[in-house]
């Protein structure tokens, strides 16, 4: 189970935001403490802490974009609204969550409260009508209550565009380098560093201005990668990979303050050591509130399944 405060200052509606959001969620897979396969695995399955970033387009067909609750409010008509957009945002929150396995094993598993505070900035600008840069810069600490030998943090620095194609059912094309590097509890010394080119494309549909059915694909290409204890570009590097992926979300607007996703996701991860390859379904299920403008209680359920090529690295993680 996962609860956090979020409180961000919104790159649109330039206002305080806090989201209160508590998860259900459960993981297993092969591991131990402090290694970097491991604090990987923990720091995608952990719920984020900020909105997901993107160009915003806030003017469709000349008409402000959809937002939840448009459909209680009737047609909109205002046309100034792209004028006020704010490529900068700061967002800081505290994600607090139960996890059922800590050390994402197989069997023996044992659970542990995490607290997640994280920090981050992020700048767009917009460079033409349908072209945005992106410069983000976020850092992340996973605190253990009882495991508190598994505390690590992880920064990330991203450079990259974000491109719309409105004549191709407004299409959105992402590139970006991510550079990550997780590091030793209390320190900024690292452990795993990875450098990696992402390339994203989604498409979405839109069913009235109520509900939307999002279809993506994406490649996270790690590029080069350093473990603690190993000289640089060395080959063995256990915990480097490149993921290959397909999603289809679904996101619906059922009153003014309720809203509710549903996103399923199906990954390929390729191992750079070992011949290890791994086919990974997610689905996660998200119910929100919007008690008002500051804040949001939201729940979320995931169900996950992992097969590999190697017996051991499979799991079930069941709702």
């Amino acid at each position: 189970m996962v609860a956090f405060v979020r409180s961000r200052i919104d790159r649109h509606l330039c206002g305080f935001v806090t989201t209160l959001c508590v998860l259900f969620v459960t993981s297993t897979n092969d591991g131990s403490a402090q290694t970097a396969n491991q604090a990987q695995l923990t720091r995608e399955q952990a719920p984020s802490a900020f909105p997901t970033t993107g160009p915003p387009s806030a003017v469709e067909g000349g008409n402000v974009a959809a937002a939840p609750g448009d459909a209680d409010l009737g047609e909109q008509q205002i046309l100034k609204r792209v004028e006020e957009y704010q490529p900068f945002t700061i967002s800081v929150g505290t994600p607090f969550y139960w996890t059922s396995n800590v050390a994402l094993t197989r069997s023996g598993e044992q659970s542990d409260f995490v607290v997640a505070p994280a920090a981050a900035a992020f700048y767009e600008p917009r460079i033409t009508n349908t072209l945005y840069g992106l410069i983000d810069v976020r850092e992340q600490l996973f605190y253990y209550d009882r495991f508190d030998n598994f505390n690590f943090g992880s920064f990330d620095v991203e450079v990259g565009f974000r491109y719309l194609v409105p004549q191709w059912h407004n299409l959105l094309l992402r590139v970006e380098y991510d550079y990550n590097r997780l590091t030793e509890k209390n320190s900024f010394e690292a452990f795993f560093q990875n450098h990696a080119f992402i390339i994203d494309a989604s498409i979405p549909f839109r069913f009235g201005r109520a509900q939307t059915l999002t279809l993506g694909a994406f490649a996270n290409i790690s590029a080069a990668a350093e473990e603690s204890g190993q000289p640089p570009n060395i080959n063995a590097i256990s915990a480097q990979r490149s993921d290959y992926g397909t999603y289809l979300a679904y996101s619906a607007n059922l009153t003014r303050s309720f809203f509710i996703n549903a996103v399923g996701t199906l990954v390929v991860r390729q191992y750079y050591e070992g011949g290890r390859d791994d086919i990974s379904e997610i689905l996660a299920l998200t119910a929100n509130y919007r008690v008002n403008k500051y804040l949001t209680v939201s729940a979320v359920s995931t169900l996950a399944a992992s097969q590999s090529n190697q017996s051991v690295f499979d799991y079930n993680v069941p709702p």
